[in-house]
């Protein structure tokens, strides 16, 4: 049986979504096949959500208070290793159940992909004789094995922790310690590393013999580098590959057609990414095996005779399974990752009720790119949201910010000593002060008011979506993070429903007008070259940046432009009319950019 970390069952995965709607999606999804990802940013929502389903399924509970020794580690690992338990249960369940229609056991092979399990489900289907259909039967249940419990670190998320006062020291850090937490648990599974380079976790990771191959080859814990091009992939696997750590997958995902934090970079469009990819992939694992073969042998670790393989796969703004399917023929990927549309699905997310109805009448302008993220980087946002009329209110009865209860985003040091996050009430309030005396336009002095307004307390409210239904926290407003592909779904999915429409055995209810992945992610980076224009012109910022992405732009277009002749004859002419249009708005935004610069630089 192929490992499920490198061969899983299923042919998609389901991504880190927010902090709260995909906390415990493995007890939902993981004894069908299927891999999802937990966020450890927030271990204040890890322990009350290991309390609340410890409580719910009869496991041994004992709180881990905030003030105990490394209480940030141990809260992941006992959070980690009840998901464990609790899948490894269900799917022995699973196993002892009876072929019979309807159950859970029949689901699990009836949602697989086309395959050669698939196949063996369907020869026992199709045979008549008792002993021969028993038989199968058993080979069919021994080959059940359940989805990976991965997990996310931000790795740029590493706030320095004080304990009674006193400096933590960096082994304590908020990064350091999501790692520490994951590495000592039991999981078989994957660290997800997303959101840019830390050298001081990477030299972490040598700490846990996990993330190296026994004797077998195997690594009991691997590595996912979450990447938005080939160069960042390659520079981040060398530096990995001389520690003797292997990346078993490199997962791209679209720089703004994605939900959550936008990382739109230089204009750089994902079907050049995924080109370079596919041309020079086996350049990727040479390159890195040499390196990390001899780091192995530096370390006196075991050194198997070839290097793994290398998965490649892609996220942001799929839809369709006509979209899965160019990717997999024209750019080789190895599997898709889909988020928004399992907020449609409530059997594998947590979503209320409310939230649920509202994204389902969320149009295109409900959706937005916002400034609410503390750390400085646009962030999706459901406009309609508990913790958007929240944030709006508060500003109305000239509150504005939060009480910032949890405190993992703490950064800026302008007016305090010790950080403090600039979504809280402690810093909008000096900011607003210090912006009323400051020497700028009227303009200016409005434009920074409102990006100081804009901020909003992502780190609690992102958790509303499983703490307010829980009953955990009442009081949560909840924030939804989802990607502007969600404007093109409009009701709530089964599960099944959803993994038949990602497979193509059935198509959901998709907006007519929505575009191909590819170029809403054209037009959404026109959209931000168009904002930075009309900031130039007001005198926002010094350059609109037009130099920076004009070329990457233009070498994508160049790139779809060759994809459309390669595509069914139905979406041929559409696809390519629809991208001739957006490249004629591209140029007239270079020229409109480029006389701006030259009109007031």
């Amino acid at each position: 049986m192929s490992h499920p970390l490198i061969n899983p069952v299923h042919r998609f995965h389901i991504p880190v979504m927010g902090t709260g709607f995909t906390i415990d999606t493995p007890l939902k999804v993981a004894r069908y096949g299927i891999s999802s990802v937990v966020s450890l940013v927030d271990d204040v929502l890890i322990e009350q959500m290991r309390g609340w389903l410890s409580r719910k399924t009869g496991h041994p509970y004992e709180a881990i208070a905030a003030d105990a020794d490394d209480s940030r580690a141990n809260r992941i690992t006992a959070y980690l290793d009840l998901l464990d338990d609790l899948v490894h249960r269900q799917v022995e369940r699973l196993r002892q159940s009876a072929f019979e229609k309807g159950n859970e056991l029949t689901a699990y092979f009836e949602m697989l992909p086309e395959s050669p399990l698939k196949s063996l489900y369907s020869s026992m289907q199709a045979t008549a004789d008792p002993a021969r259909r028993a038989a199968l039967q058993e080979d069919l249940r021994r080959h059940v094995r359940p989805g990976a419990i991965d997990v996310n670190i931000m790795t740029k998320l590493d706030r320095a922790r004080v304990v009674k006062g006193m400096p933590a020291g960096p082994l304590f850090s908020d990064a350091m310690t999501a790692l520490r937490g994951f590495a000592r648990s039991k999981l078989e599974s994957s660290v997800v590393l997303s959101a840019g380079m830390n050298r001081k976790l990477y030299g972490y990771l040598r700490e846990f013999p996990d993330f190296f191959p026994d004797a077998t080859g195997e690594m009991r814990k691997r590595i996912i580098l979450k990447v938005s091009d080939f160069r960042s992939a390659l520079i981040q696997g060398k530096l990995l590959a001389r520690q003797g750590l292997w990346v078993s997958e490199y997962r791209i995902e679209s720089g703004l057609n994605c939900g959550g934090h936008a990382f739109g970079g230089k204009g750089v469009l994902l079907g050049p990414v995924l080109e370079d990819f596919r041309t020079r992939r086996d350049e990727l694992r040479e390159d890195l095996s040499s390196m990390w073969s001899a780091a192995l042998v530096e370390l006196g670790r075991q050194t198997p005779a070839t290097s793994p393989e290398i998965r490649v796969t892609v996220q942001g703004g799929i839809g369709t399974a006509e979209e899965v399917a160019l990717l997999n023929t024209r750019y080789g990927v190895d599997g898709t990752g889909w988020g928004s549309p399992f907020l449609f699905v409530p059997e594998v997310v947590n979503i209320d009720e409310m939230h649920l109805a509202r994204l389902c009448e969320a149009g295109e302008d409900d959706v937005f790119l916002s400034d609410a993220s503390p750390l400085g980087v646009p962030f999706w946002s459901l406009r309609s949201s508990d913790s958007e009329h929240e944030r709006l209110e508060r500003i109305a009865d000239g509150k504005p910010g939060s009480a910032c209860p949890k405190g993992f985003l703490v950064s800026d040091t302008e007016f305090t000593k010790a950080p403090i996050c600039t979504a809280s009430r402690a810093y909008q309030r000096r900011k607003l002060t210090a912006l009323e005396g400051s020497e700028m336009t009227v303009v200016q002095r409005e434009a920074e008011q409102n990006m100081v307004m804009a901020k909003a307390c992502i780190c609690h409210d992102l958790a509303g979506g499983a703490t307010k239904p829980s009953g955990l926290d009442p009081s949560a407003h909840t924030a939804v993070c989802c990607g502007p592909n969600t404007v093109y779904f409009s009701r709530e999915s089964s599960l099944r429903e959803m993994i038949d429409h990602i497979y193509g055995r059935i198509s959901l209810p998709v907006e007519t007008t929505r575009p191909h992945m590819f170029l809403k992610e054209l037009s959404l980076h026109l959209d931000s070259l168009r904002k930075e224009l009309d900031k130039r012109r007001r005198g926002l910022v010094k350059s609109c940046g037009a130099c920076d992405v004009r070329e990457n732009l233009r070498a994508g277009v160049t790139h779809y432009h060759e994809l459309a002749t390669r595509l069914l004859d139905e979406r041929r002419e559409s696809f390519g009319q629809a991208l001739t249009e957006l490249q004629s708005e591209l140029e007239q935004l270079i020229v409109d950019a480029e006389l701006a610069d030259a009109t007031q630089g």
